[in-house]
């Protein structure tokens, strides 16, 4: 029973630890000293930039920048507007506009020394206030700034650049960094986003050869929360922000972001009061501390090799160069060694036990994996960033949900080593079998459950003791971190780290074979303490990625220092039943989520209907542009007629539709002209306020030039449609063809507004909110041009 309760403790003491270290710090009041951050002090921006939606281009933006302007005039940094064109190319896909950043500059005592900029964008996405993402960087941004200014005159220019059309493709960073004399001024970036409301704040990405910037972090951190692992998979990752186009244009820099609260994200709920004021707190605080370095120190942080490091505890972020990941390997090692070599010499146990050992701790991971595979499938929620809300409007069920399937799954694993029952290779079966009894076969998690199953049929063949358990499971972690040190030094030591704390742990009880409370008290000490540090990577990765193989690894890392308690001695029912009923109780929160309604004023599903003017077909479409058919949109598409799936060239995926009385709007207007210097021009015009889209297929091969005077690479691809997209009502594209040809060509205007005289949308209610662009108007039309 002393070892149950020892696991216990260790479970829930690590969880509790764990939840604390994620709580945001309480925002500081107006009373704060003046060269501290306020978050109560930064909401009044929020306030004041987050009332509407206010995208690249509209007049709630223009209000947004004026009012922007006027507080850094208030700051001393004589701010100026600085217009421009922004552009992005992706593949087939073009994405630009006019922008207008917002540049001011707090003088420091150096005018000439490399400055430092902090940096946040000011626009929104459609249909969203934008209190989070980025009214809350902007709004850091000026205190911090002002901060700074009331500590004393900086040793450099501080730079605060504001930007715009981010949500549009990171149009403002581009123009900055890519076409601004002013950037090159700039020796770092510190650059503010968020993906929701909530939650502690990540500084998720650095620049390479990051070495000095880790080395500020440590110096100056409050609090910090981020790690070489995160730098490490943002890298492998698609996303980007405004920091990504000052590194591409050789400027260092630093990111910081709020990932929690998610279903605010991008939603015309992100307003000021939805906003965790923590957060912003935390936002604050992390990124001054190192302003105030980087402004007052002699000078900026230069390039030095990376660094492995992570934050600990409190301030405390331990770091050093790659090549110490393997002395720690080593002495994990030598640990597990002396601990084995005693263990044996006290209870006599076989190497193919140990190998049944290493065997669990892979068919753990393997099941943790499927299981939380098969599971995510039960919810019934469709993957993609909209499917998904219907997780994150219940993120709490959610996430308990995928927590108990995983420490259960763990202590299942661990108790049926000590009776060695080949049946708990049932488990990772059925879930992989089951990952297809939701409409589409799953090859992938049945291929994963099949495996996890061979493997607990060859490792739970007849019962393990504890210590030749606990010596396999270690001697398996062992394996993954030398691979791990191997492929992926910055990650490694997620795996290093809790490898050597259950070395120790080893080696000072023998692999479990001394025993008494003495013992068991120290197993949970240091089981709670690597459990608290790995309730952080856990609740990053759930957060970050709707990924559930990725949550295997806490799983498998927590194994390490909790098998010689979650292992029982044969005949002790209490510890075999635990795992068992944890599983269970996830399954039914399981069901729980895929059963409820989440959805209230709060937290209300999304529904985006907009008024679609065909000018090919001469018809008008009721057209919903969200995947999930929700009520209220199904009910206004089928007010003229029946709902069908539509396909159209303006979007990439199938929507659904309902007829609407076709209204005399026409497309923008579209002409090829040719120009003296043998390029030519295609110019396109819609109605004021409008933003257009252009699907374009040439002939053959036609070299870009410019859009709008930015210039362009690469060419139109003969055959093949590009898209077009570009914030403003009129613009520019020239090409530089070799010879006659032709081009079909799509052009489409969304107008902010419903069509005139047409019926409006039903009222929403309370429990659905208008997403995006719904409430507006499509126009499309084509037309076949010739040079």
């Amino acid at each position: 029973m002393g070892r149950l309760v020892a696991l216990v403790v260790a479970l829930v003491v690590g969880v509790i630890a764990a939840w604390r270290a994620e709580r945001p710090p309480e925002p500081l009041g107006v009373d704060a000293p003046a060269s501290a951050f306020s978050a109560t002090r930064a909401m009044v921006d929020v306030e004041a930039m987050a009332r509407a939606p206010h995208p690249i281009g509209s007049p709630e933006n223009r209000r947004v920048r004026d009012h922007l302007m006027r507080r850094m005039s208030d700051l001393g940094l004589s701010p100026q507007v600085q217009p421009g064109v922004g552009v992005q190319q992706r593949d087939d896909a073009i994405f630009g506009g006019p922008v207008e950043n917002l540049v001011g500059i707090l003088p420091g005592r150096d005018r000439s020394a490399p400055a430092l900029a902090l940096m946040a964008h000011y626009d929104s996405v459609p249909g969203s206030p934008g209190a989070a993402d980025d009214a809350a960087g902007t709004a850091a941004a000026l205190e911090i700034v002002r901060a700074i200014k009331a500590r004393g005159v900086p040793a450099r220019d501080v730079m605060v650049v504001i930007t715009d059309g981010e949500e549009a493709g990171l149009l403002g960073a581009d123009h900055f960094f890519a076409r601004d004399p002013l950037a090159k001024r700039i020796g770092l970036v510190l650059n503010m986003e968020t993906r929701g409301a909530g939650g502690r704040v990540q500084m998720f990405q650095t620049s390479s050869d990051n070495g000095e910037l880790v080395g500020l972090l440590r110096r100056t951190a409050e609090r910090p929360s981020s790690s070489s692992l995160t730098v490490f998979i943002y890298e492998q990752m698609p996303n980007d922000t405004d920091l990504s186009e000052a590194l591409r244009a050789g400027v260092p820099g630093m990111n910081w972001a709020f990932i929690g609260r998610q279903f605010q994200y991008h939603s015309p709920n992100s307003t000021p009061a939805n906003l965790e004021k923590g957060s912003l707190q935390d936002m604050g605080t992390q990124v001054q501390a190192v302003a105030m370095a980087a402004a007052f120190d002699p000078a900026l942080p230069g390039k030095a090799p990376s660094l492995v490091y992570s934050q600990v505890f409190g301030d405390l972020v331990i770091a050093y160069p790659p090549w110490l990941g393997w002395l720690l390997l080593a002495a994990a090692l030598a640990l597990g060694a002396l601990a084995f070599q005693r263990a044996r010499k006290a209870e006599r146990f076989s190497w193919l036990d140990v190998g049944r050992g290493a065997g669990a701790l892979i068919f753990t991971g393997l099941s943790v994996a499927v299981v939380l595979m098969f599971a995510r499938e039960a919810t019934g929620a469709g993957f993609g960033f909209m499917q998904q809300r219907f997780l994150l409007a219940q993120v709490g069920r959610w996430e308990a949900a995928v927590a108990l399937i995983g420490v259960g799954v763990l202590l299942l694993a661990a108790a049926e080593l000590a009776r060695g029952r080949r049946i708990v290779a049932l488990v990772p079966l059925l879930a992989g079998v089951g990952c297809s009894a939701f409409g589409r076969l799953d090859l992938v998690a049945l291929a994963v459950g099949v495996v996890a199953a061979i493997v607990g049929v060859l490792a739970y063949g007849k019962p393990v003791s504890r210590p030749a358990g606990w010596a396999g499971v270690l001697l398996a972690g062992l394996a993954l971190a030398v691979a791990a040190q191997v492929l992926a030094p910055p990650a490694a030591h997620v795996l290093a780290w809790p490898l050597l704390a259950a070395a120790l742990a080893a080696a000072a009880t023998d692999f479990g074979v001394r025993r008494g409370y003495p013992s068991l008290a120290l197993l949970a000490l240091i089981a709670t303490v690597v459990l608290a540090w790995l309730g952080n990577l856990a609740h990053g990765a759930f957060l970050s990625m709707d990924l559930m193989p990725l949550l295997a690894l806490p799983a498998v890392l927590a194994a390490l220092v909790l098998w010689p308690l979650a292992q029982p001695a044969d005949g002790a029912p209490p510890g075999r039943g635990l795992g068992a009923a944890l599983l269970v109780a996830g399954l039914a929160v399981t069901t729980w989520v895929r059963f409820a309604d989440p959805y209230d004023a709060r937290t209300a599903e999304a529904a985006s209907v907009i008024y679609h003017v065909d000018n090919d077909a001469r018809r008008g479409r009721l057209v919903s542009t969200t995947p999930d058919r929700v009520p209220w949109s199904e009910a206004a598409m089928a007010a003229s007629g029946p709902v069908r799936p539509l396909r159209h060239w303006y979007w990439s995926a199938a929507n659904r539709a309902g007829p609407a009385p076709f209204v005399t709007l026409p497309p923008p207007t579209v002409s090829l002209v040719s120009r003296p210097d043998g390029t030519v021009a295609l110019r396109v015009a819609g109605p004021p306020g409008a933003t257009l889209g252009l699907r374009v297929t040439p002939d053959a091969n036609v070299a870009l030039v410019s859009v709008d005077g930015a210039p362009l690479t690469g060419a139109l691809k003969g055959g093949k449609p590009t898209t077009l997209r570009w914030a403003a009502p009129q613009m520019e594209l020239v090409m530089r063809p070799t010879k006659s040809g032709a081009m079909q060509v799509g052009a489409s205007a969304v107008l902010p507004t419903w069509p005139a005289g047409a019926k409006p949308l039903p009222p929403m209610p309370a429990d659905v909110m208008a997403w995006g662009n719904s409430g507006t108007t499509l126009v499309t039309g084509s037309q076949r041009l010739v040079w």
